[in-house]
This record gives C-alpha cells, structure tokens and sequence, in this order.
C-alpha cells in the first residue's frame, strides 16, 4: 500500500484532490508573461480604377495640348507681325486734336548707323501722316560718328524741304558734338537749363599694343603692305611726325572743315562764318552760355519747344506723339539669349577697337 491509500485509508483527501495553489504563506516565483500574438496582416488592397481619375486625367492632357496650342499661335502671329517690318507706334505726349499733331523724333545715345537708321524711319512714319504739322528733334546725345551725324542732318534737311514742315531742336540735357550737328539741321533750337552743348570740332583716337605685345607679351607683330601709307596709322607702333600729319590733312581736316560749313548754314542767321570759325574750337557750353554765343535760340522745356512750333506751324492747339519702335520676335529671342559679359571680344570688336575712327564726339563721353 502507497501513501495514497494510506492518506485514503485515514480519511484523508486523495492528493489528487488537493488544491494546486501555493500554500498560505508561501511567495510564487514569477510568471513568464507571453508576449501577444500578431494581428494578423491587413488584407492586400485591390486598386480599383475610379472613373473621376480616368477623367481628370483627360481633362489634365486636354489642358496641356491647349496651352501648347496657343503658345504655336502666338509665336506664329509675332512671327508674322515681325516679318511685316511692323509700323512704328505713338505714344501720346500731350493730348489734342488728332488731326493736328506735332511728332517728337527721338536722337539719344552715341549716333551710329543703327541711330540714323532709326531716325530715318521715325521721319518717314511722320512724313506719311498728313495731320503731322511739325516736328520737335529731342537730342540727347554726345554725337558719334562722322556718317551717321550727317546722315541725320540731311535727313531732317530733307524733310523739311519735302514736307514743309517747321523743325524745332530740343536739346534734353546733352547735345554735344555730332548731337549738335543734328541739332543745327532744324530752324530754332531750344535747350533745357542744364543742357551741355557745343563741342564743334573732331576728334580721333586709337590704341597703340607695341609695348605691351613685344615687352611684356613676347610678341612680335608682322604687317606685309605695298605702299608706303597703306598701314597709317598703325596700332602696333607709335605713329611718326608724318603720319601724324598726313592723318590731319586727309581725314580730321575734311571733317572739320564740313562740321563748321553745317553750323554755317544751320545758324547762318545769326552767326557770321567767323564767328562760326571762332567758336569751332571744341568747346562745350551750359545752355546761358551757348545762349549767350548764339548757338542755341531759347532756354526752356519741352512744352517751350511745343509752343514754338505751333507758332511756325500757324496752329493753337495740337496732340504731342512720339514713335516708339515695336517689340520684334528677333527682339525676344535675342533678350532671352543674351549672355551678360563684362568685356564681350570676338574680331569684329578687336578690329573696331584697333581701327582708328574720326569721330563728332564729345572725348569726355
């Protein structure tokens, strides 16, 4: 017999019928917590194609194939308005009458054939529209080259002849040299207070490279010519005391004997041709000043300059325009590739830099 049965035996309670718990008192060991299950994974989602995507993404390419569209359409009409050479258009001044107007021909900056070719359209628009009854040649320039100052000059020479039209100069803070050889082209001149003016002379300049090419670069320049004067001057030597000479009587000369014969005409009324050649000698003066020598008629504004073509023009009240020169597709595209430099080379500008130029500028430019 076990103890089992002896427990049995004894009235006791089998141990299988005991409770499992600790006795009273006694400490239970720690019980290992186990960890939680998993979720279970989340169901894989199926895409599903809505159909507000499908449209939104019609209405999204329609979109894009319209902007395209348009842009083709404007590119193409600028295209088309640029080949037409396009007219110039006016910008209002001063309000009046359409059918009586006075036109303001703008010269500003250095003169050179893009300038003259400018002015040369701004006077042919003027000369088409019959309700032009005056012009006002607003200058603000320290001239420029030779061809171009004349070129202006006979172009408003020719308008006035042709048209008929009085011609006022408004001289609008610089009008020196080759800007005044514009200026003498119209029949009264007008300057603002603070205008400089004057200037009449020529002059001509250019580098010599000799020192810095054959001492300090190591250079050695080679120039093969036939005949004596064909490389006078030359910026790669000093030029000699016959050089310097033959460059006077062949070039500055000629254009200073023309500047002086243009003054001479242009201000024939009030100036005799000594006193013309008295004050060629290059110097500039304020606007009392060249008041006082008579090289300019008035000190005043624009509004000034307006009145005294209405007075030559015989007409009280009158819409004051100036022409603007319209925004080309060559422009746009030329403003969008342009890259800045400091100092731009490539030949044509060493050329231009090493070519001696006479020129109807004012030096201190």
């Amino acid at each position: 017999m076990d103890l089992k049965d002896n427990d049995y035996l004894q009235g006791g309670v089998p141990s299988d019928s005991r409770p499992q718990g600790p006795m009273p008192g006694a400490v239970e060991p720690p019980r290992s917590i186990p960890p939680y299950p998993p979720y279970p994974p989340a169901p894989e989602r199926r895409r599903r194609f809505s159909g507000w995507r499908v449209l939104w993404g019609i209405l999204f390419g329609l979109s894009v194939l319209a902007n395209i569209g348009l842009f083709l359409l404007l590119l193409g009409a600028m295209i088309v308005l640029a080949g037409t050479g396009g007219g110039y258009g006016t910008n209002v001044l001063r309000e009046g009458p359409r059918n009586s107007r006075i036109a303001v021909i703008d010269i500003e900056g250095i003169i050179d054939e893009s300038q003259a070719e400018n002015v040369h359209r701004q006077l042919e628009t003027a000369g088409k529209d019959s309700a032009i009854k005056g012009i006002i040649v607003r200058v603000n320039s320290p001239g420029g080259t030779i061809a171009a100052s004349d070129r202006i000059y006979r172009e408003i020479v020719e308008y006035r002849t042709q048209q008929g039209r009085p011609a006022v100069a408004f001289m609008q803070g610089l009008a020196a040299s080759g800007g005044y050889y514009a200026c003498v082209a119209c029949e009264q001149i007008v300057a603002e207070p603070t205008a400089i003016t004057g200037s009449i002379g020529v002059v001509m300049s250019h580098f010599v490279f000799q020192d810095l090419l054959e001492n300090k670069l190591g250079v050695q320049p080679v120039f093969l010519t036939k005949g004596q004067k064909k490389d006078w001057p030359s910026s790669f030597r000093k030029p000699s005391a016959e050089e310097l000479a033959y460059i006077d009587n062949r070039l500055l000369e000629p254009a200073y004997q023309r500047f002086i014969n243009v003054v001479r005409e242009g201000r024939k009324q009030v100036l005799s041709a000594q006193e013309v050649s008295k004050l060629a000698d290059g110097s500039i003066y304020v606007a009392d000043q060249a008041r006082a020598v008579e090289l300019i008629d008035e000190i005043g504004y624009l509004d000034d300059a307006i009145t005294m073509v209405k007075n030559q023009a015989g007409i009280k009240n009158a819409q004051v325009i100036e022409y603007r020169k319209p925004l080309s597709f060559m422009d746009l595209l030329m403003a969008q590739g342009k890259k800045t430099s400091i100092l731009p080379l490539d030949r044509a500008k060493l050329f231009e830099l090493c070519t001696p130029q006479v020129l109807y500028l004012w030096n201190a430019y």
